[in-house]
């Protein structure tokens, strides 16, 4: 737990309180922001008319039918990747878990890889449901893989880095055995794509992430108990056997689902609380929400460097994310062979 020496409670709370709001706010700057940048430049009075529906009708299907979307798909994604890798950091005590390195992401991109091979495009749900399946198959096999009585935590993502190895090498065999047409429908959907999703999937994404933060949140002073350790947790009376299965449960649904309709976007949830935990601690209260929207913030600026960089070009937004991702990745690694 966090230890402010010489702080009272309200103080303890209130500069946690005051962390959240500030991310919030720079969130919803970025958000603004997203609705502005691109190839056409609209300033914040013309995207506050268009979303209204009263500025011009190119401005308007820019902005409602481009640029919100994108938004909305940005935040809803960045907040379950984001809620996912804290949830999963915390239930198998390794700083180095998410779902882009646990195979989860990978999972989902093999079961898409597959439909595509068999089917050609294929509609956008089939592919998406495949996705999803091959996220959850991933899932369960972790799953499986905690049950084993010498299964320690770091064997745990030791075991998702060869799961993910698997999978991308599976991936790939797909590719050198199809055709052009069909390796280039791949490659675009691994290369995570934020306007593939309309309002239909982004209300999908939304809820599944809705639900899981309801649980998590209602489960935060467990997650708070197992920072001391599950023995020290039970000891507390927390149920941890049910408790990290389904935790990890609802960390697959949100990460499959968000895969699923946007292809593989990595990183982000293992990113965003690593920057939060340092200025709330590992108090999953503030943990949690914070991760959200810290993810949300950073994949819609990933977003936005998607489509500035190289105008009127929009560049994958799942590359820009490894690029931010990969240093920090190890970044962790060498500091904990330091501290080990």
């Amino acid at each position: 737990m966090d230890k402010y020496p010489g702080k009272t409670y309200q103080e303890y709370t209130g500069h946690k309180r005051r962390v959240l709001l500030a991310i919030a706010v720079i969130t919803i700057v970025l958000s603004f922001t997203s609705l502005m940048a691109g190839s056409a430049d609209i300033s914040i009075l013309d995207a506050a008319k268009a979303i209204a529906g009263t500025s011009s009708r190119q401005l308007n299907a820019i902005v409602r039918n481009i640029r919100l979307p994108r938004l909305a798909t940005a935040a809803s994604v960045g907040a379950s990747l984001a809620m996912c890798g804290a949830v999963m950091q915390n239930v198998l005590r390794n700083p180095l878990a998410s779902a882009s390195t646990l195979g989860v992401s990978q999972g989902a991109s093999f079961g898409a890889a597959v439909v595509i091979a068999v089917s050609g495009a294929g509609s956008m749900y089939l592919v998406s449901a495949a996705a999803f399946c091959g996220g959850m198959i991933t899932t369960l096999v972790i799953l499986a893989l905690s049950k084993l009585r010498d299964a320690t935590p770091s064997a745990i993502v030791l075991s998702g880095v060869a799961i993910s190895s698997m999978f991308s090498g599976a991936t790939a065999l797909i590719q050198y055995f199809a055709d052009d047409e069909v390796v280039a429908s791949i490659v675009y959907w691994t290369f995570g794509n934020l306007g593939r999703a309309g309002w239909k999937e982004i209300a999908v994404i939304a809820s599944s992430a809705m639900a899981s933060f309801v649980f998590f949140i209602s489960r935060s002073w467990d997650y708070n108990a197992i920072e001391s350790g599950e023995n020290t947790a039970r000891s507390l009376g927390v149920n941890t056997a049910l408790l990290i299965p389904v935790s990890l449960v609802f960390c697959a649904l949100i990460s499959s689902v968000s895969v699923a309709f946007t292809g593989c976007i990595s990183f982000i949830g293992l990113i965003a609380p690593h920057i939060v935990r340092r200025f709330t601690g590992n108090d999953f209260r503030f943990l949690i929400p914070g991760s959200a929207l810290a993810g949300a913030g950073l994949l819609i600026a990933a977003d936005i460097a998607s489509r500035m960089v190289i105008p009127p070009v929009v560049l994958p937004v799942g590359a820009l994310t490894s690029f931010m991702g990969a240093p920090l990745f190890l970044y962790l690694v060498f500091r904990r062979r330091r501290i080990g």
